[in-house]
């Protein structure tokens, strides 16, 4: 949610901050903005909506020789997305960028107000530029003024400052908001909200952690309480693109095979379930487990909570992170507090941990991204490792982030010996199919193509199933929601029958999840009483249900986990096709952002 650029060197500030910002995109944003400064002097330059309105105001804008940059993708939180309400915003010497919210920014400006100072925008981030300016003037060192600034700000906050009375420096501080500085061989100084705009221009970077403030020149890099540390930048540009593909959502739906074999590598062995990041005693007095996300991390927890009492007979709480926060929880010691995110930076999800915590509670992160704010916080992480995910409608974090718990829930039957050991090999060996059904599932997507023209209208959807495949039918409603904006619900199809089932007429599109290997008969008796109401039904099974008005046959398994995994990427494709029937932006959703930094 918003993005972060800055940039040090010699090269053409404008391009640079430019395809960082592109970089960003999948974090959702809807509008943008840059500020330079070449000989003391700063243009600034602001546009609502894709950053190809950006480049038409800026196409007559270049810089040559050493200078200073910082831009900004913005998603709305305090204001309307208008050009006044974009980043950067100024003062009258100085430009700001912000992610976060400044949580008492009304009362802070009010006092500036007081003082004579007029705002522009709705924004929290305004107060930060003006703030400064107010402090700047009181003080003859500008690092003591940014941090006087700092210190008074309550919130989540990633910032970036310059200012014409230091032309070469740039102001930063982290809290609460995910904030990179890379630097390269050449001396060139990059800032960014990931790694993706860092890829292929820095060498290494540093991952600040909660309460660093610091500055930085051509020369200079300093920063409190103590110094950054640097490590290598790993990875290729190349897997920040397309790679042939329509849309990134595409590219990782179609990934999803290669990726879970990385998720498994080295943890799902012949005989056992390996985790080198828990120590055995990890989960020793451990009775209960409470699972807290959001969104499509929340259907990830809905199913494992299915998979750890089948299988490691321990009961689980799943809760939704925002939810959790305010419902003054009892919390007791003998509880595992796992979290999931794809980004680790879920503000509510990151409030959750924090509380679990402070409970004493030990707490587990399933996350996608290495060095971020929840995988720093927890005591232990299992990382999926998906890769980057650029569409915002989750694909490929998803399948990773129930792979790592079925893992787990393996890992827990082992310890409290709730499996025979044959059973767990048995299990053990149904997990290393997963890539492959995850391939073969891929033959499908034709015919999810062709059948996307027949789901365009009508007054909405319902995606039903048992057991892990009600979680798997509120995710699939949730893809289809997302990016296509049409009413998709969720629901148990045991549930049918007590009240929604009022809305059921030719209108009204079903899609049933009906697996073989888990109660295909007590599904197949709620969708005949769907079907008897005159909604049109489409059947996602392994085998072919008459009363269908469609059907996409999946391949017979023997596990309701590859069913599971098969009826998933069905459902993405599905989703995908609609809304690209519909003229969308797959990708990018409207209103939506990748990673949601704010409540």
């Amino acid at each position: 949610m918003c993005g972060i650029v800055g940039y040090i060197g010699k090269r053409e500030i404008k391009s640079r901050l430019i395809e960082g910002l592109r970089e960003l995109e999948y974090r959702g944003y809807d509008s943008a903005g840059i500020a330079v400064m070449l000989d003391g002097r700063i243009e600034s330059f602001k546009a609502v909506g894709k950053l190809s309105n950006l480049e038409e105001k800026t196409k007559d804008f270049a810089t040559n020789g050493s200078g200073i940059g910082i831009g900004h993708t913005r998603w709305a939180t305090h204001g309307k997305p208008t050009e006044l309400n974009a980043h950067p915003h100024m003062g009258e010497y100085s430009y700001v960028v912000h992610n976060g919210i400044i949580e008492n920014y009304r009362e802070i400006k009010e006092m500036l107000e007081e003082r004579g100072v007029t705002f522009l925008s709705q924004t929290d981030t305004e107060v930060i530029v003006h703030l400064f300016e107010i402090e700047a003037e009181c003080r003859d060192d500008l690092f003591e003024a940014f941090k006087a600034t700092i210190d008074q700000l309550d919130g989540a906050y990633a910032v970036l400052l310059i200012t014409q009375k230091a032309p070469g420096t740039i102001f930063f501080a982290r809290k609460g908001s995910p904030m990179i500085i890379g630097r390269s061989g050449s001396g060139e100084i990059f800032f960014a909200s990931s790694d993706a705009p860092l890829i292929g221009e820095a060498d290494e970077a540093a991952y600040m952690e909660d309460g660093t403030v610091g500055f930085v020149t051509s020369e200079t890099l300093y920063t409190e309480p103590e110094p950054l540390s640097f490590v290598p930048l790993q990875g290729d540009k190349m897997t920040a693109q397309k790679g042939g593909f329509r849309f990134f959502m595409e590219k990782e739906i179609y990934e999803q095979y290669e990726v879970m074999s990385d998720t498994m590598i080295g943890r799902v062995l012949d005989e056992d379930i390996v985790f080198e990041e828990i120590d055995d005693e990890f989960v020793d007095g451990i009775t209960r487990i409470k699972i807290c996300a959001c969104g499509t991390s929340y259907h990830a927890a809905l199913t494992a909570s299915y998979l750890f009492e089948r299988l490691s007979k321990i009961p689980v709480n799943v809760e939704i992170a925002s939810e959790f926060r305010y419902k003054e929880p009892l919390l007791t010691d003998d509880t595992l507090f796992i979290v999931i995110s794809q980004s680790g930076e879920t503000a509510d999800t990151l409030e959750a941990l924090r509380m679990a915590k402070e409970a004493g509670l030990k707490t587990l992160a399933v996350c996608n991204v290495d060095n971020s704010s929840i995988v720093r916080m927890a005591d232990a992480t299992i990382l999926t490792r998906a890769g980057i995910e650029k569409g915002v409608a989750s694909t490929k974090a998803f399948a990773t982030q129930v792979m790592v718990l079925w893992m787990l829930s393996l890992y827990f039957a082992k310890r409290r010996r709730s499996m025979e050991r044959e059973a767990i090999k048995d299990e053990l060996r149904f997990m290393s199919y997963v890539p492959k059904v995850l391939q073969k599932s891929l033959e499908v997507h034709e015919k999810c193509k062709r059948l996307s023209k027949r789901y365009l209208h009508g007054h909405g959807f319902f995606f039903i199933g048992r057991d892990i495949f009600y979680p798997l039918a509120l995710e699939g409603a949730l893809k289809l929601k997302e990016i296509s904006y049409l009413h998709a619900e969720g629901y148990p199809a045991g549930e049918m029958k007590h009240g929604p089932i009022a809305l059921a007429d030719a209108e009204l599109f079903t899609i049933a999840l009906m697996p073989k290997t888990l109660l295909y008969d007590k599904t197949k008796s709620n969708v005949e009483e769907l079907s008897a109401r005159d909604s049109t039904i489409l059947s996602i099974s392994p085998e072919m249900f008459d009363l269908a008005d469609d059907f996409i046959l999946t391949h017979p398994h023997k596990h309701p986990m590859l069913e599971f995994f098969e009826m998933m990427i069905v459902e993405q494709l599905l989703s995908m096709e609609i809304a690209v029937r519909l003229g969308n932006d797959v990708d990018m959703p409207r209103n939506l952002a990748k990673s949601v930094t704010v409540e």
